[in-house]
C-alpha cells in the first residue's frame, strides 16, 4: 500500500493541506519550525497544528504566532541522569499514544519532525499511521531522534552533505532563515566597531562570566567598540551587574536576556561571538566573521561539528569551550577586531555557505511529499 494512502481513504485527505509541525525545546527547534509553519500556512493556505512539550519555548512562541500547540509528555535521553532516562522512556509511549490520537482527529496530510523532545513521539506515531513524514536536521549530525528515525522517514531537509547518509530521500535545502538577514546593509564606512554575543534563546554561562571580565581590556583594546550581549533570561542580572562591577564603561555595552531585533543587530555587528547550533546558518546568511564556541554539552558534540564545517571553509574560528579563559577570548577578539581585511575574507566565505531558498525547497518537498 502506498505510504498515506490507507489514511486518505479514512478521510485523512482534505481540500485544504493540514500539516503536523512537532518538536521544540529551544529556539534553535522553534525559530525554523515557525518558519516552515508560516511559509505553509501564509503561501499555501494550509492548517497547521504543532505539537510540543510543556518544557520549551514553544510554549510561548507558538501561540505567539498564532498557531494552534497541543502538548505531550516527552523528555531526554541524552547526557542526562538514570533516573530522567527511565522517566522518559517511560512517558514515550504515553506520549505516542497522545500523538496518534491528535493525528486522528486533526487527520494531517504530511508530519514534520524538527528535532527536540516532542519531535520523537509524533513521528513514531505518523510512521505507525503510515502518514508521510519529512524530517528537518539542521545539525552536522543528526539527534538521537533523527537517527531513529531517519531511515524510515519519507523524506529530509538538511543543511549539510554529510547528514545526508542518515536519511531516506534527503536533500540539503539549508536552514530556513529569515529573508531580512540575507539582505542587510553593508557596514557604513567609518563605523564604530560592534561584538555582538549571543547564545540562543538560553544564553550561554561560559559567555556571560567571561564577558565582564575582559570588558575593561576589550574596550581599551578596540577603540570606539560596543558590545551587545545576549544572556538569557536566567542570568540577565547576574552579567549585567558583573559588567558594572568591571567598571567597563556603561555606554558602550548593552546586556539583554533576548534580542527580537537580530537582522537589525547582524547589520551592525563586525563580529559575532556565539554557540554552533542553529545559529550557524544565520552566521552564513548574514555574512559575518564569528568566533564560535561550541556548547560542550550538545549530544553528539554536534555544535563542534557545526563550527568544523564553518572553520574549515575559512568562515569563522572556533575556541573549545575547554580552552576559554580571560586570557584566550581576549587575545581571540582582539586579533579579528585588528585585521579587517580577515573580517572581510571570513564573511564572503561565509555567506557563500548560505542557502537562500531552504525555506521554499523545504515547502516544496512537504508539497510534493502529498501529491499538490
Amino acid at each position: 500500500m502506498e505510504q498515506g494512502s490507507g489514511l486518505r481513504k479514512q478521510g485523512f485527505g482534505s481540500a485544504k493541506l493540514r500539516v503536523m509541525i512537532a518538536g521544540g525545546g529551544t529556539g534553535g527547534h522553534v525559530v525554523p519550525a515557525l518558519a516552515i509553519g508560516r511559509e505553509l500556512r501564509d503561501r499555501q493556505g494550509a492548517e497547521v497544528w504543532f505539537v510540543g512539550t510543556a518544557r520549551g519555548i514553544e510554549t510561548r512562541m507558538v501561540p505567539e504566532a498564532g498557531f494552534r500547540l497541543e502538548l505531550v509528555r516527552s523528555g531526554q535521553l541524552k547526557n542526562v541522569s538514570l533516573s530522567t532516562r527511565v522517566r522518559t522512556m517511560m512517558d514515550l509511549p504515553l506520549g505516542v499514544l497522545r500523538c496518534v490520537s491528535l493525528m486522528r482527529e486533526f487527520k494531517p496530510e504530511v508530519v514534520v519532525g524538527v528535532g527536540g523532545y516532542a519531535s520523537g513521539p509524533a513521528m513514531i506515531a505518523a510512521l505507525l499511521l503510515r502518514i508521510p513524514t519529512l524530517a528537518y536536521e539542521p545539525n552536522a549530525v543528526p539527534g538521537m531522534t533523527n537517527r531513529l528515525v531517519g531511515k524510515h522517514v519519507s523524506a529530509a531537509a538538511v543543511n549539510f552533505g554529510q547528514t545526508a547518509q542518515y536519511f531516506r530521500n534527503a536533500k540539503v535545502t539549508g536552514v530556513p532563515v529569515r529573508p531580512q538577514i540575507f539582505e542587510l546593509p553593508e557596514r557604513p564606512v567609518g563605523a564604530a566597531p560592534r561584538l555582538l554575543v549571543t547564545a540562543g534563546s538560553n544564553g550561554a554561562q561560559i559567555f556571560n562570566e567571561t564577558m565582564p571580565m575582559i570588558a575593561v581590556q576589550l574596550l581599551a583594546d578596540v577603540p570606539g567598540l560596543t558590545i551587545v550581549h545576549q544572556t538569557g533570561a536566567r542570568q540577565l542580572e547576574a552579567t549585567r551587574a558583573a559588567y558594572v562591577k568591571s567598571g567597563a564603561d556603561a555606554s558602550r555595552w548593552v546586556v539583554a536576556a533576548f534580542l527580537t531585533d537580530m537582522p537589525e543587530q547582524y547589520a551592525a555587528a563586525d563580529v559575532v561571538l556565539a554557540r554552533s547550533g542553529s545559529t550557524v546558518a544565520e552566521l552564513c546568511a548574514a555574512g559575518k566573521p564569528s568566533l564560535l564556541v561550541p556548547f560542550a554539552g550538545a549530544a553528539d558534540d554536534h555544535q563542534r561539528k557545526n563550527a568544523e564545517v564553518l572553520v574549515e571553509a575559512g568562515a569563522a574560528e572556533m575556541l573549545l569551550q575547554r580552552d576559554v579563559t580571560a586570557e584566550t577570548l581576549q587575545g581571540a577578539l582582539v586579533a579579528l577586531f585588528s585585521d579587517a581585511p580577515r573580517r572581510a575574507a571570513m564573511g564572503e566565505r561565509a555567506r557563500a555557505l548560505a542557502r537562500p531558498g531552504a525555506l521554499q525547497q523545504i515547502s516544496e518537498m512537504v508539497l510534493r511529499l502529498v501529491g499538490r
